[in-house]
């Protein structure tokens, strides 16, 4: 029996590509090493520009200019601590949270965090295709239903690429995260920002706490960015490398790990900071203070910043941007249900669930609400994420931080403290917001 666990380890974590990829020795250059480890830090990242973010960067810049972008960058700190703590649980315990949880506690209460989870992962899910379906319809004019209908063909191609090999999913991944930075850097250039002050709102500012309308979306912004089923996902892909299961190798691994997450968190950063920057300068400049829809962004942005491409580009990023979520949702969806479950099915079938429980009601909701529906959908789900997002992090942090767990690799007792401060900070400013939707 392992230290600190009541069972011992029953299966693998995605165990079609447990330990797939090769790693070098510790003798090996650090490029050589960062390669090998490279992958799994994007596919966490997608999760933190997911169409969900959208909207509520949207707001945040066409309504306070630049004053938000500190939220932005301090939503991402946080992220990238979460990460860290979850890419460390899986490496060193060789479980991933959902199959921590399970262990940890009683049947009960495990079957309560599961049945939470699940919910979350389909309000994700739902807000990605969402995302996806408004894209294809404001490029091709593909009607809303149909849209939604097309992305459930993703699972198909997870479920084909994941045959040829991890990589391949990552390096998908990659491809489309290249591609939205590229839409956003031409959507920056030709917006023309007032780079003074877009630096002043890197600056934290007490009035973002005082003025209630700024702080309703700044938790906003916090509650969209911190994605709870990302905690999950990077639990388990950290362990498709075969690492050496010795305390110099999990070190080695921890390192490249925080490296890759931190580094393609950043980029995450550039993309939801470019969405408020872009509603800055475009909106919030020419007196244009209430864009906040997706739709009414795309119809603004050639005529208002006189550039052609700017819609479709805004466009291309976010269909873009909704198919590398959903790749990654439907991971998540799987690690979830064998981790909480112990459920073996095959992975068609387990991926086609996942699906079905975010496609029906958008499905229905597109049908019969259209465009409205859709918009206040997106919302509901971001609402959802934010009641979960502590069923996720406080076990993180619990267990990240046992000694009987952990071992050597406990969390020292200043992370700790940083750990718990973040996750109180999260925690009341998500209930805040919950209390918010509820009053109002």
């Amino acid at each position: 029996m392992e230290a600190g666990w009541r069972h011992p380890r029953r299966a693998n974590s995605l165990s079609e590509v447990y330990a797939s990829i090769k790693v070098p020795g510790a003798d090996a250059s650090f490029w050589r090493k960062l390669m090998a480890f490279w992958g799994p830090g994007l596919m966490v990242a997608v999760g933190y520009m997911d169409p969900g973010n959208w909207a509520t960067d949207l707001a945040g810049g066409s309504r306070y200019g630049y004053t938000l972008l500190s939220v932005v960058l301090i939503s991402n700190l946080f992220a990238m601590l979460l990460q860290h703590l979850a890419a460390k649980l899986g490496i060193v315990t060789g479980r991933d949270l959902a199959q921590a949880c399970r262990d940890h506690y009683s049947r009960p209460v495990s079957l309560m965090l599961w049945f939470l989870c699940e919910i979350a992962i389909a309000a994700c899910d739902l807000a990605e295709v969402i995302g996806s379906a408004i894209a294809l319809n404001l490029l091709f004019g593909l009607p809303l239903a149909w849209g939604v209908v097309l992305t459930t063909l993703d699972v198909l191609v997870v479920l084909f690429f994941q045959n040829k090999g991890f990589r391949i999913i990552e390096s998908i991944v990659a491809g489309l995260t290249v591609l939205i930075f590229g839409c956003f850097l031409y959507e920056i250039i030709v917006s023309r920002p007032d780079w003074v002050a877009l630096a002043h709102g890197l600056v934290p500012q007490p009035k973002v706490i005082t003025t209630p309308g700024m702080l309703y979306v700044a938790i906003g912004i916090l509650g969209a960015t911190v994605m709870p089923h990302n905690l999950y996902l990077h639990s388990s892909i950290v362990q498709t490398r075969a690492i050496e299961q010795t305390e110099a190798g999990k070190r080695m691994a921890i390192k490249f790990a925080t490296i890759d997450s931190t580094v393609a968190l950043f980029v995450a950063f550039f993309i939801n900071a470019a969405i408020l920057i872009l509603a800055a300068a475009a909106f919030n400049h020419h007196g244009m203070y209430e864009v906040a829809k997706i739709q009414d962004a795309y119809k603004l942005l050639a005529p208002v910043l006189g550039a052609g491409a700017a819609s479709v580009l805004f466009a291309v990023a976010l269909l873009a941007s909704g198919q590398n979520s959903t790749l990654t949702g439907t991971l998540a969806g799987q690690i979830v249900m064998e981790g909480f479950l112990d459920l073996k099915l095959r992975p068609w079938v387990r991926r086609l669930i996942t699906r079905m429980v975010a496609v029906v009601p958008a499905l229905v909701v597109a049908i019969v609400y259209g465009e409205s529906g859709t918009e206040k959908l997106l919302v509901f789900s971001q609402v959802i994420l934010s009641m979960q997002l502590s069923f996720a992090v406080v076990p993180l942090v619990l267990f990240t931080s046992s000694r009987a767990k952990m071992g050597v690799f406990v969390n020292r007792p200043a992370v700790r403290v940083l750990a718990w401060s973040v996750s109180a900070i999260i925690l009341a400013l998500n209930a805040y917001l919950l209390w918010q939707t509820a009053v109002g």
